[in-house]
């Protein structure tokens, strides 16, 4: 089983179960002390702790659903153990790479944890700054608008962008820009997409929302050019009493990632690190860039809309910090 922080959720939920299991434990011989053991698959114990541990990680549990969902992970970790027993007897887990596997899962929960220590040193953002924020980001929220965008990816030399860019500029769709693109031989890819101003990478979001419906920008990439074509849009302005939780979470994470760098900064520089074998060359330079239409789950800047409101949990996901 893959093992992960603990994130404190459903307390309510975790203190039923234990209590549930202390009452069970407790329900035998007087004589008995309460045990935190749920099972034993021979020599070795499944205990409460390791039943609340997963349970931790699953989200929408209700407490009344407890009692069932305690007892379908306790059936997982039996059949877990029994898989482990017999790997041991097997000497699986001296397999070099399940130990190389063992030992790296295990130093990025200890770097992850460091890393999260550091993050609550960070104070929360004021409502000033969170109004701040609002008012600077117009096209996110008082300008916000749902996009139908469509991109394409050409792949191109230097000495054919001119041309290139001269075509977009004359032509009249986006069907007649891709017709001369098939005539004169250059490969290109299409993808399509709408998407909420809080979708698009921030960097982005200022210069699309300036775009017009039919407009189209074109940049260069490391492979040629990127153009990216507004089909459409809506307006689905944001206010600030709704935008304000998703604000407080994105600054609140980006705080955190500033001190997290700040701090692997100071780290390196009281650190000596030396590269050696090819790595004491340089990188090379011209590392792929993300394209102009990243996926839903990437979204760089305060999460979309819901019906209830704006949702702060897809901000981590942009800061990636999961």
């Amino acid at each position: 089983m893959a093992t992960r922080l603990i994130n404190h959720r459903a307390p309510l939920l975790l203190a039923i179960v234990a209590a549930a299991a202390m009452l069970a434990a407790c329900g035998g011989d007087k004589g008995d002390k309460a045990s935190q053991t749920a099972a034993k698959v021979n020599k070795e114990e499944i205990t409460v702790h390791q039943i609340n541990f997963v349970l931790q990680r699953q989200q929408g549990l209700k407490p009344e659903q407890a009692e069932a969902a305690s007892r379908q992970v306790l059936e997982r970790l039996i059949d877990q153990e029994l898989a482990v027993q017999k790997a041991q007897e097997q000497k699986v887990d001296r397999d070099p790479r399940v130990v190389q596997q063992i030992e790296a899962a295990k130093r990025e929960i200890i770097a992850r944890a460091y890393a999260e220590r550091v993050g609550e040193t960070v104070t929360k953002p004021s409502a000033e700054e969170v109004s701040k924020y609002y008012n600077d980001k117009p096209a996110l929220f008082k300008e916000r608008r749902i996009y139908s965008l469509q991109e394409l990816q050409i792949q191109a030399k230097p000495e054919q962008f001119e041309a290139i860019r001269a075509k977009l500029a004359g032509a009249k769709s986006l069907n007649e820009f891709a017709e001369y693109l098939k005539s004169a031989d250059l490969r290109f890819s299409g993808n399509q997409a709408v998407r909420a101003a809080e979708q698009l990478p921030l960097a982005s979001v200022d210069a699309i929302s300036r775009m017009k419906d039919g407009d189209s920008m074109i940049s260069a990439n490391p492979a040629g050019l990127t153009v990216l074509f507004l089909v459409g849009s809506r307006s689905e302005p944001v206010d600030e009493s709704r935008a304000r939780p998703a604000i407080e979470a994105f600054l609140l994470n980006q705080r955190k990632a500033e001190a997290i760098q700040k701090d692997l900064k100071a780290l390196r520089e009281s650190s000596k690190i030396e590269y050696v074998g090819k790595f004491a060359q340089p990188a090379p330079a011209g590392a792929a860039s993300a394209p102009v239409l990243p996926a839903a789950t990437d979204a760089a800047a305060p999460a979309a809309p819901a019906a209830s409101g704006l949702d702060p949990a897809s901000i981590s996901k942009g800061m990636g910090l999961k």
